[in-house]
């Protein structure tokens, strides 16, 4: 039987002394729930579970450049297109762009995740050449802003010259199932690579959700996996990927919250975990807010649920309320 290893964080000051570190930051584990397909879950101690697990779940992860890793940090969205779900025509042209990247650094965001392609749920295709140049220029003009710049491509071509624009990092959210060669783009130069977990293409996930799953969480583990393996095969090295499980891409209400509910099972794939959950459709459902750029402090509720599960990057639109939020929580946390 397979089994699935999750490790059950705490980031109670009253740390037992045979806990362990979960993924080198803040938060511990001394128990883990063992899962399996078909069988019930089991809560067992560190002593039951492989050395090479606790390794995986508890070893510290690798910077992004200058970003230590055992501290949450923040990436702010920027959407040069017209359709994006939220902001979008926003910050389509190049000058308004360049001034919200700006007044997201002075709002706290440590990441700046610019996408030219939308991928809400029924979004139309964007050709290579239009996302880069929404996206290039963008890039280019932000060089020396003084944060991290990530891309948020799922085509190689617009990986490529995103990186020589001069971005830091690449996000796919097709986990290398539109274009394997985004991998290449990323070996080639040491880039950081998030890859998400997500089915079909935009215009057609949400029709496919409710089928697509036996479990869930076990399937997005093992897509995420099978992903990470690509990802190495093609030369990028574990320590660079970033895995997200993809809320909202194909998968129902019920879905993203048992996804939410046991994040802390994607740490035993011994790479970072970033969260995209800023105001979703589930959020606005649950929350009775029909207007998306009004379901921040929805998202930042989330977003604390996933600070208590160990969750290094949390991917926002509403910088500054998350900014507080997480300043408050280190304060309590560190009681200081």
């Amino acid at each position: 039987m397979t089994y699935y290893w999750r490790a059950i964080p705490s980031i109670d000051p009253a740390r037992p002394v045979a806990a362990l570190p979960l993924a080198g930051g803040w938060a511990w584990f001394d128990r883990v729930e063992r899962l399996s397909r078909g069988g019930p879950a089991q809560i067992v101690p560190l002593s039951d579970v492989p050395e090479d697990v606790l390794s995986r779940m508890s070893a510290p992860r690798a910077p992004l450049g200058a970003l230590s890793l055992d501290e949450p940090r923040t990436m702010g969205i920027l959407n040069t297109t017209p359709d994006s779900f939220s902001d979008g025509g926003h910050h389509i042209e190049l000058e308004a762009a360049v001034a919200r990247a700006r007044q997201m650094v002075t709002e706290g965001a440590e990441i700046i995740d610019i996408g030219g392609e939308s991928t809400r749920p029924g979004a139309a295709f964007v050709t290579p050449e239009e996302e880069i140049a929404r996206t290039a220029p963008v890039i280019e003009a932000l060089q020396g802003v003084g944060t991290v710049i990530s891309l948020d491509t799922r085509k190689s071509a617009a990986a490529r010259a995103g990186m020589a624009a001069g971005a830091h990092i690449l996000n796919d959210v097709s986990g290398l199932r539109y274009d394997p060669e985004v991998a290449d783009v990323a070996a080639a130069i040491g880039a950081p690579l998030i890859l998400m977990h997500s089915i079909a293409t935009p215009d057609t996930m949400q029709a496919m959700a409710a089928s697509a799953y036996s479990d869930v969480l076990l399937d997005v583990y093992d897509g995420l996996q099978d992903a990470i393996e690509m990802a190495v095969s093609a030369g990028v090295a574990r320590d660079r990927i970033i895995v997200d499980p993809g809320i909202g891409f194909g998968k129902t209400q019920p879905q993203n919250l048992a996804l939410i509910q046991r994040v802390s099972l994607f740490h035993s794939l011994g790479c970072a975990i970033l969260l995209g959950v800023s105001r979703k459709g589930f959020i606005g459902t649950i929350a009775a807010q029909p207007l998306a750029d009004q379901r921040g402090p929805g998202s930042a509720g989330i977003g604390l649920w996933a600070l208590g599960q160990g969750v290094q990057i949390l991917r926002v639109h509403d910088i500054e309320m998350h900014t507080q939020m997480i300043a408050l929580w280190r304060a309590v946390h560190r009681g200081q």
